[in-house]
């Protein structure tokens, strides 16, 4: 997995807030893979290493290990944007195991 390099964003006063969602800062501090009810299974056998996945992941929790798809636990949400938008329907979303 890819080092997490991450500073927590704080503001100071409502001035400091940006007008739009900050999103990288909660992406990379937070560890939003808690909230997740249903993860991401890859079928290898079946993947065509097209990087879809990769592509469409909004967190991101999707990186290309040695031309493999590999989702990062710790911060996929489990929306399920990776099993819609994969061609070869490689990916499964199945209840999370706690």
């Amino acid at each position: 997995m890819r080092p997490k390099k991450a500073k927590k964003i704080v503001f100071n006063s409502a001035e400091d807030m940006p007008t739009m969602i900050c999103s990288v800062g909660s992406q990379t501090h937070n560890l939003t893979g808690a909230w997740r009810n249903i993860r991401p299974e890859m079928d290898r056998t079946k993947c065509i290493k097209c990087g879809m996945c990769w592509k469409f992941c909004p967190e991101p929790a999707i990186e290309v290990v040695g031309e493999w798809p590999v989702v990062d636990y710790d911060y996929c949400k489990g929306c399920g944007i990776c099993a819609e938008e994969c061609p070869a329907k490689c990916i499964a979303m199945v209840e999370e195991r706690r």
